[in-house]
C-alpha cells in the first residue's frame, strides 16, 4: 500500500478491528517515511452478481443503489441509517446466493419483505415507487397485504 502523503510503500499497522459486521477489516496505517497516518479497507472478493433491469440492460448490483431506494422510503420514519444499511448488506447476500444474474424485480421484492418488518409506512412507500401505483386502489391492495401478514 502506498502513502497517500509521500508515495512511500512502507508502513506499519496501527490499528485493525472489523466493520460492516465482519465484512471488512479496518486498518490504521502509518507510514514509515513521513510519519502521516492513514486508513485501508481490506474485503474479501466475491463474485460480482449482475441485474438484468427490466429495459433488458445487464449492470452489476449496486448495495449503494438499493440503500439509496431504502433510506428514500425511510424519509422522516423512525429507522436508523445502521438499520438501513443492515438491510441493504442482507438483500445483497440473499441476491448472491440466488446466482451470478438477478432480475431487478428479485430485489424489489427482497428489498419490499424486508422493509415490511422494519416499517410499514416506508415498506408502503417503496411499493408505490417499484411497483407503479397509479391510483388509490393500489394503495389499498399494498395494505391489505400488509394487514394480511
Amino acid at each position: 500500500m502506498r502513502c497517500p502523503w509521500c508515495g512511500a510503500v512502507e508502513d506499519r499497522v496501527v490499528d485493525s478491528r472489523e466493520v460492516e459486521r465482519g465484512e471488512a477489516i479496518r486498518r490504521r496505517r502509518e507510514c514509515a517515511a513521513c510519519g502521516q497516518r492513514f486508513t485501508t479497507y481490506e474485503r474479501a472478493s466475491v463474485a460480482v452478481v449482475s441485474v438484468l433491469k427490466r429495459s433488458g440492460q445487464l449492470v452489476p448490483f449496486e448495495r449503494a443503489k438499493v440503500a439509496a431506494g431504502v433510506r428514500a422510503a425511510c424519509k422522516n420514519r423512525p429507522v436508523e441509517d445502521s438499520q438501513i444499511g443492515e438491510l441493504a448488506a442482507d438483500v445483497e447476500e440473499a441476491m448472491r446466493e440466488l446466482g451470478s444474474q438477478v432480475t431487478s424485480e428479485q430485489i424489489g421484492l427482497a428489498v419490499l419483505e424486508r422493509l415490511r418488518r422494519l416499517d410499514d409506512v416506508a415498506s408502503v412507500r417503496f411499493a408505490s415507487v417499484y411497483k407503479g401505483f397509479e391510483d388509490v386502489g393500489d394503495f389499498a391492495r399494498e395494505l391489505g397485504l400488509i394487514e394480511g401478514a
